[in-house]
């Protein structure tokens, strides 16, 4: 493991110089690297700072205004003057082609392949770099869009970065679907430029094995792949997190598993059931923070595609702390990022932060952190939150408790949102904190919610990155069905899945899995003939049963929602198919094997509120942890990338996976 601070103005150099120190560590050599696998924020930091490409919009007649109508959906209740932001192609540049085509794909006027090239000239003439084609129903036949394609292409030449919403996703919903290409569209350019940075860096280190990124979905693609759709990468990096946690879940033999990833500046939540993460398609990027993707809508711009069903709350160690004009305070969301960082990095920051609280209270090591590699100022931290004590009218230590307490509650949110919002009970869960902040809050949450035991895994503050290690090629594939509700046949199903099996072979194949090691699991989109939005369920290999199906949906629609209807009609929507290559998914865990180090112990004084106050607290190694009877807290147990702070009233032991295994008492 290694550590680096991340680069803002050239992130690949980060990526490159962590890597290239890790091999030094190891000493292996640049040439012995097999396989780099990455997960980037490349993708959402272009939508959420607005530096995306210059993109225009081709679509159908009649249909300019799609991406300004959208839902009459809005993030924040009751407040009526609430202004969505503004859509990522103006509507100068929004380009409405004569063509159209019925919703199963017969072609009802034919493209006006005149009108394609004079918006192309158009665009030329306004500089745009990007082209997003939607047309109205192109999920049922996409030939209007594909020929519009190769005519931009010939007027823009390969410059241009074109993509075609049915090529994207070939799904029903105009809005979702035109969104989804804009944004796909908007951040390509952006993610083609990254990635080739990244590939010529890494190939000067000497290192030429292939690049694969994570998707949001928990699955990896080839770079090239990412080239085509980078919209699947929004949400790379914590989607690596969840799928290490399921990972350890499913070795550990947890099968309900809720994962808490906390970095510098957000908090992540995700639930695991059966030991599998649960997926979601209804996802907006540009919403800022995101509590429910299912609940919460409006803020943001539409991805219709495969996510890890996360939610996100601001509140990370960067998290700034202030005080507003009526004495109330606040913890984020707004962050001290990287540079300057909290004001205890001695980089120039004098703002207090989570992170300057934490130092505070005893919780972090006072003078250095990352082995070392980060030192602290705790002077630095504790003048930082004189004012904030002051406004508070309390001492420097209950001030920071404060904060802790109040970032605390925020994170609760989080977990909540994928919990208790979605009819799940957080006490039947186990919760595994990891991330560089992760195990210093996850003790304090779970009590919150009234859970009864905490996972801390093996190099937390790098958890994620094990789960690039642990994901394979994977992808989805999804087709709306034209034969709907009663007339969509166990026939008609298998047809329509067989077709996305060749299509899904082609895809694997083309990126280098063999046709052996395919493994290819279906779902379907299904709701009650009437309602709006659907429910993905999972169909079995062969001859589809719609009996089971139904069954199954009802079951499901009642533990979602609270109630169900077993003799209303189901409507199938889409067909979905998910394949991916049988690697890593099923091997061995045996990480204590490498559990090494000092057993050291020591002692720091730390805080823990009124109740307790201050008290010597041993600060250990987790090797110390090793062959020991259970522990009692309060405990802070000290890593290279992390910290684990157990409170009054725990009992702590090391697991056989080499896990931190926390018992919370009732």
């Amino acid at each position: 493991t290694r550590k680096v601070l991340s680069t803002p103005d050239a992130y690949a150099r980060g990526v490159v110089q962590g890597i290239l120190e890790l091999l030094e560590d190891t000493g292996a050599a640049p040439a012995s690297v097999t396989k780099v696998v990455h997960a980037t924020t490349v993708a959402s930091n272009a939508v959420l700072e607005g530096k995306g490409a210059r993109c225009c919009l081709l679509t159908t007649a009649g249909f300019r205004d799609v991406l300004e109508l959208r839902r009459l959906r809005i993030p924040v209740m009751y407040e009526l003057q609430y202004e969505q932001p503004p859509p990522l192609v103006p509507r100068r540049l929004r380009y409405e082609i004569p063509e159209r085509t019925g919703p199963r794909g017969e072609e009802w006027a034919e493209l006006d392949e005149q009108a394609v090239r004079d918006a192309a000239e158009l665009a030329r003439a306004e500089g745009v770099t990007a082209v997003a084609i939607s047309f109205l129903h192109a999920y049922a036949n996409p030939a209007h869009e594909r020929r519009a394609a190769e005519i931009v292409r010939e007027v823009l030449g390969d410059d241009v970065y074109i993509t075609c919403s049915a090529e994207i996703l070939a799904e029903i919903r105009e809005y979702e679907r035109t969104s989804t290409a804009v944004v796909n569209a908007y951040v390509g350019p952006v993610v083609h430029g990254y990635i080739r940075s990244l590939e010529s860096s890494l190939a000067e280190a000497g290192i030429s094995a292939p690049l694969q990124i994570m998707q949001s979905s928990g699955g990896l693609m080839s770079a090239e792949a990412a080239i085509r759709k980078p919209a699947h990468l929004v949400e790379s990096g914590p989607a690596a997190g969840v799928v290490a946690c399921a990972f350890l879940a499913r070795a550990a033999g947890i099968p309900n598993v809720i994962s808490l990833d906390m970095g510098g500046t957000t908090a992540k939540a995700a639930i695991l059931e059966d030991g599998l993460p649960v997926k979601t398609s209804e996802y907006e990027v540009g919403a800022g923070i995101n509590l429910s993707s299912r609940l919460i809508k409006g803020g943001g711009y539409a991805i219709r595609l495969p996510f890890i069903d996360l939610s996100e709350i601001g509140a990370g160690g960067g998290s700034l702390v202030s005080v507003d004009e009526f004495g109330m305070m606040h913890v984020g969301p707004e962050s001290a990022g990287a540079d300057p960082g909290p004001a205890c990095y001695a980089l120039g920051g004098d703002e207090p932060t989570l992170t300057d609280a934490l130092v505070v209270l005893g919780y972090l090591n006072p003078e250095y952190l990352a082995g070392g590699a980060v030192t602290l100022d705790a002077d630095a931290a504790a003048r930082a939150l004189e004012p904030v004590a002051e406004a508070l009218g309390r001492n420097p230590t209950e001030a920071a408790y404060g904060v802790f307490q109040l970032a605390v509650a925020t994170m609760t949110r989080a977990v909540k949102a994928v919990s208790t919002y979605r009819g799940r009970d957080p006490r039947d869960f186990v919760l595994c904190g990891f991330g560089g902040n992760g195990p210093v809050v996850a003790v304090a949450i779970a009590r919150a919610l009234q859970m009864r035991r905490v996972l801390v895994p093996l190099a937390p503050g790098v958890f994620s990155a094990a789960g690039l290690l642990l994901s394979e090629i994977e992808h989805e594939f999804v087709r709306t069905l034209t034969a709907r509700g009663g007339s969509a046949s166990s026939e008609v199903l298998h047809a329509g899945y067989r077709e996305l099996e060749a299509e899904a072979e082609r895809a694997l194949v083309a990126e280098g899995v063999s046709r052996e090691e395919i493994v290819i699991s279906r779902f379907a989109d299904i709701r009650y003939v009437g309602q709006a939005y659907e429910l993905t369920m999972p169909v079995a290999v062969g001859a589809p049963d719609l009996g089971r199906i139904a069954a199954d949906f009802t079951a499901e629609h009642h533990r979602t929602y609270g109630h169900a209807s077993a003799d209303a009609p189901i409507d199938i929507v889409n067909l979905k198919l998910t394949a991916r290559a049988n690697g890593n998914g099923d091997a061995p865990y045996d990480p204590i094997a490498g559990l090494g180090g000092e057993r050291l112990e020591r002692t720091r004084r730390a805080y823990f509120g009124l109740e307790h106050g201050s008290l010597d607290v041993p600060v250990i190694s987790r090797a110390a942890l090793l062959d020991s009877p259970p522990r009692e807290g309060p405990l802070i147990v000290e890593e290279y990338d992390a910290t684990c702070v157990v409170p009054p009233g725990c009992r702590v032991t090391l697991d056989s996976f080499g896990n931190i295994d926390i018992a919370l008492d009732p």
